[in-house]
């Protein structure tokens, strides 16, 4: 027996460890909803000046304004100006920005609306895209606007 042993360690001995293998396949199909994003650009007035004298045709010395909002838009007083002593120096400026009116309804995608500022997209549209898995073969047909369609196929071997 003793002389069986040496022979025992040569023999090939069985190793032991963990194997994992996962395959997976995956499809997303992406379809944007429409939308509408807009700027609503409000009223604005500035006014200044040195060595003049100022009216709206009615009163001397006012210096003009937004009045009363009428959907959105502020009734606007100009004035005129004229040099209030022959000869000195004098300075006068007067700026009005009308802003967007207020629209009665929604924005409809697609259409111009009463807006300074606006990006309208459509809805995507799948039409002809498609995408199948068959035994991990994906096939992908791509869509209309604004769609996206992914494939995705993993495989991962672990060992322990």
């Amino acid at each position: 027996m003793k002389k069986l042993l040496p022979i025992l360690f040569l023999l090939p001995s069985a190793a032991f460890a963990d194997m994992t293998s996962t395959i997976t396949s995956s499809v997303q199909i992406d379809v944007q909803a429409a939308a509408s994003a807009v700027e609503k650009v409000a009223n604005s007035y500035s006014v200044s000046g040195s060595g003049v004298e100022t009216t709206d045709g009615t009163t001397a010395g006012v210096i003009g304004g937004l009045g009363d909002v009428t959907d959105g838009i502020n009734d606007f007083t100009t004035i005129t100006a004229s040099q209030l002593t022959d000869g000195e120096n004098f300075t006068f400026q007067q700026s009005y920005l009308e802003g967007d009116s207020s629209p009665s309804s929604a924005v409809t995608t697609g259409e111009v609306a009463n807006f300074s500022n606006i990006t309208s997209t459509a809805a995507g549209v799948l039409s002809d895209g498609a995408a199948t898995i068959d035994n991990h073969v994906i096939t992908v047909t791509g869509g209309g606007a604004g769609t996206s369609i992914t494939g995705q196929y993993v495989t991962t071997l672990t060992v322990d």
